[in-house]
This record gives structure tokens, sequence and C-alpha cells, in this order.
């Protein structure tokens, strides 16, 4: 993958993209695949004979490759009733459990090999192989994908129960809480507040991430689940003793930190787990009126860009730029950061100054140099912001 995102900055060629597009289909590598569509291969240049058929790539077990082959481009050549014979299949695979259905088509009782691949840029799946045959266990999620390309309305008990089939970095789960979140109906917000309540951690984490996507999708802060999933969130926080459910609930409250869900993150500011204490510095200093800092945000961010925790520094650091405020303690305590062993710190602080109009950035943006190769996104991101104040500063 690393190799592909180093291909595609610096091949301007869009015509082999797309036929790379081609064997990457061809390959089973949905991850590739997906990754040169983001990167402009335009997958209607590749006939449907150098293509995987839909079947195959359901069969297969591969939602990357799935929504590969559904790119815009080219799904009208798939009809409605080949893609309700394709939910059929999914739902099929889905309901047998893939080892059953492997030992069903192999009629093998060897034992299995299974082990856990990256199916997209984003999430994992479970990958099965029994004799020649090797199959991935994201049929749930390709069901989830195909009853909604459909339009068909899937109960909500169902998709929860997809979604907890699997952990939290499989793709089920994503699907299932992306699509939920995005009905915003009593349904969806009932199911989220039960499994508040529910003794099992992962049913827990679930709903905390549902509630967190509702939050996030609302088109304003004034939204009747938004304002739901706020006040429960900020409740929540105070009572979860799971690590992971309680990052999960403080993720939640990024995007709306109000007085309220201000102090249900500085609460957990001095947690001993980094996971924590990134989810407080990923949240402080967002203001429904202004980016200006409370005095406790200002000096909870201070103590967190000096965390033993490289992610937490990086996070802190973030959002302490975005304030853009110009306080001097905090545009120093980013120029700290310059000369950070790790580049990534460095380029976060170069980041933070050129939103505060320091120039310290123009300097030490130069000493960092271009973006590296495989990373070009990502760097360009902060630097860019760097350039563009130079440029301000010095009248181009």
């Amino acid at each position: 993958m690393f190799l592909v995102k180093r291909l595609l900055e610096e091949d301007g060629d869009y015509d082999e993209r797309a036929a790379a597009f081609g064997v990457a289909v061809q390959a089973s590598r949905g991850d590739i695949a997906q990754l040169l569509l983001i990167g402009g291969a335009d997958a209607s240049q590749c006939g449907p004979d150098e293509l995987l058929s839909l079947r195959e790539a359901v069969e297969s077990g591969s939602p990357a490759l799935v929504e590969a082959l559904l790119d815009y481009r080219i799904r009208d050549r798939y009809a409605e009733s080949e893609l309700l014979e394709m939910r059929d299949l999914a739902r099929s695979w889905h309901e047998a459990g893939v080892e059953a259905e492997l030992r069903r088509r192999t009629g093998s009782q060897d034992d299995l090999v299974r082990t856990r691949v990256q199916d997209d840029e984003y999430y994992r799946v479970g990958e099965l192989t029994l004799g020649a045959m090797t199959v991935r266990d994201g049929h749930g999620a390709i069901l989830t994908d195909l009853e909604e390309l459909l339009g068909i309305r899937t109960a909500c008990e169902e998709l929860v129960a997809r979604a907890l089939d699997h952990d939290q970095d499989h793709t089920a789960w994503a699907r299932a809480a992306i699509l939920l979140a995005h009905r915003r109906d009593q349904a969806t917000w009932m199911a989220a507040a039960a499994l508040r309540a529910h003794t099992d951690p992962a049913h827990r984490l679930f709903g905390a991430e549902l509630m967190r996507l509702i939050e996030l999708f609302a088109d304003s802060h004034e939204d009747e689940f938004a304002v739901l999933a706020v006040d429960a969130l900020t409740d929540w926080s105070a009572e979860e003793t799971d690590i992971a459910v309680l990052t999960m609930v403080l993720h939640g409250l990024h995007s709306y930190a109000g007085p309220c869900a201000e102090a249900a993150l500085l609460a957990h500011a001095g947690h001993p787990d980094a996971g924590v204490r990134q989810a407080v510095a990923d949240g402080l200093g967002t203001r429904l009126e202004s980016r200006s800092l409370t005095d406790e945000a200002r000096e909870a961010l201070l103590a967190l860009m000096t965390d033993v925790d490289t992610d937490v520094r990086v996070a802190a650091c973030r959002q302490v730029g975005e304030s853009r405020n110009g306080d001097p303690v905090l545009t120093h305590a980013m120029a700290s950061l310059l000369h950070h062993p790790e580049r990534r710190v460095q380029l976060v602080a170069v980041y933070g100054l050129a939103l505060h109009d320091d120039e310290r950035c123009v300097e030490a943006s130069r000493r960092l140099g271009p973006p590296r190769p495989g990373f070009r996104d990502e760097e360009m991101g902060y630097l860019d912001v760097a350039w563009r104040y130079e440029w301000r500063r010095d009248g181009i």
C-alpha cells in the first residue's frame, strides 16, 4: 500500500491508473483498487471482461473489492435483478457463517487457517483458508452495502447484530454504525441508549460510537439527536470504567465542547491511559461561539503538549494551533516542539505556529523540506499552511 501511494504521487498517467485498477481487481486486491480510484483511476475504462464478476467479489467476502466494482462510474452495468441476487448471496454467506459455508463447499473437516487482513485503507476483516479455498468474512458488511444501494431499510436491531458479530476495526462494524447514525430517528436513538446500559463492553463501545456519529453527522448543534447525544455522552463519561469505551465516549464530545462537555473532558486530562489523554487533547478547544480557549482548557493543553506520548503531544499541539488566539505562552510552547526528535511533532508545531501567524514557522518548514514520498497528503496539509503564511507575510 505504501508503494502504491508513492507511485500515485509520482505518476500522472491516468490511463495507467485505470489499467492498474483492472489488475488490482483481477488480483482481488480491493484495497489497492480503492486507492487507485481515490488517486484518479477511471473504472469505466475497464471493460466487464477485464474485471472480476460481481458474484466473484461477493463470494470473496471482501467489502473493499465489492465496493470497487460498485464504483459510481460502472454501477449501471449491474441490473437491479443482479444486485438483488448478490444481496441474497451475501445474506446466505452471512447467515451460514464463513467456516460452515467453507466446509460445506469443500467437504473438508481439516483445520482452518484464520488470519486478520487489511481489507481497505481503514478497516480489517478475518480471512479463512480451508484447503485451496480462501474467503474473507466481510459478507455482513457487503450485505449492508447492497441493501443500502437497493434502498432496502434494514431493521436497526439487525444492523447492530451484524456489527457486534465482529470487533471495532472490522468493516461490518463501521458500515452498520455509519448507516444507522445517518438515519437520525427515534428507533436508532433508543438502540444507542439501550447499548449504554449493557454489561458487555463491546455493546457499550458500539453504542458510544453510534452516539458519537449521531452528533458528528448533525447539520447543527441544535439538532434534536445531537443534543441528546452530547447530554448522554457527558453523563456517560463520569461513570464508564472500560478504557476503550471511555475513549470513544470522549471522542464523541470533540465537535461540541460546550461548558459541560469541556468539563467532562478535563476530568480525564490526567488519565493514566494515553489513548484517553489523546481523546481529551483532541476535544479541548473547539467552541460553538469562538476559537478562544477557556483558562482551564489552556492549562490542560499546555500540560498535554509535554506528554510522554507522542500522539498526545501531536493532538494537543494541533488543538492549540487551531485556537488561533495568538497567546504568547501557547506559541512559545509550540515553538519548543520545533526541535522535537519526531518529524510529525515538528510538522504539527509548524502548522500551529503558522495558524498563529508566527514567523518561526517559516524557517522550521524550510528545515523540514518537502513532504516525504508516501506521506505527501498528510505532510502537505501541515506544510501548506506555513507556506501560505510566508506568502502573506511577504505580499506574494
